[in-house]
């Protein structure tokens, strides 16, 4: 089983910022996990939320704002380009882009990545939404894509065969070890999200879970036998 970290490692540190995908690093993940917004100014940056919210409180939308306006409240707030950056020759980024996000800036910069020296290999791009993972599928037809789905196994299974991937991430309530079973079967490589527990992770590993997206890598971490 493969252990994700969640926004780097979001329970460890400041989620989606260069410290928080380090400290996921730090424990050996096998992918590192990030979700990607565009600013005003077409900037990719790491967000999770459509808005920002400064200590003050301060809330700013990113698609209304500038990079340079939404820095200034949350200094570290990265890139793409920043995070790439940081982590080149690393492990593989599970890059996730929040529906209804522009595709275009997006698509961009992972082909200004690739003519510098990643590999398609080195990304792994998902979304809940389909006419976005369309998208990607037709302008970077070599990068591994993921279909992230909250609850119907048979919706994100329907969409992963339309997209011709067998990569599926599902809400960890909506599992149980039949149906990781039966998807496993299937030839699909199930994910879920947010796994904390490594007892019950391991115990759907038994029937087939491929990776867990968790907050916690340490959790997971492999120790070392002399």
């Amino acid at each position: 089983m493969k252990i994700i970290g969640h926004r780097g490692a979001r329970g460890l540190a400041p989620e989606n910022t260069i410290a928080g995908l380090k400290k996921g690093l730090e424990h050996k993940v096998d992918e590192v996990e990030f979700d990607l917004r565009v600013t005003k100014d077409g900037v990719v940056v790491l967000h999770h939320d459509r808005d920002l919210v400064d200590p003050n409180g301060k809330r700013l939308s990113i698609a209304g704002h500038t990079y340079r306006e939404l820095q200034a409240h949350k200094p570290d707030l990265p890139t793409l380009s920043q995070a790439l950056d940081a982590l080149k020759n690393t492990v593989p980024l599970y890059i996730e882009v929040k529906p209804g996000e522009p595709a275009a800036p997006i698509i961009t910069a992972l082909q200004t990545a690739l003519e510098n020296g990643w590999r398609a290999e080195d990304f792994r791009l998902a979304s809940f939404s389909f006419p976005l993972l369309q998208a990607f599928h037709a302008a970077l037809p070599d990068i591994e894509l993921i279909v992230n789905e909250r609850w119907s196994g048979v919706r994100g299974t329907f969409r992963a065969r339309k997209l011709g991937t067998k990569r599926l991430s599902i809400y960890y309530l909506w599992l149980w070890s039949g149906f990781i079973k039966a998807t496993s079967r299937r030839g699909y490589k199930l994910s879920t999200y947010p796994m904390n527990n490594p007892v019950k992770a391991r115990r759907w590993e038994r029937s087939g879970l491929y990776a867990a997206i968790t907050d916690y890598p340490d959790r997971f971490e492999r120790k070392t036998t002399r």
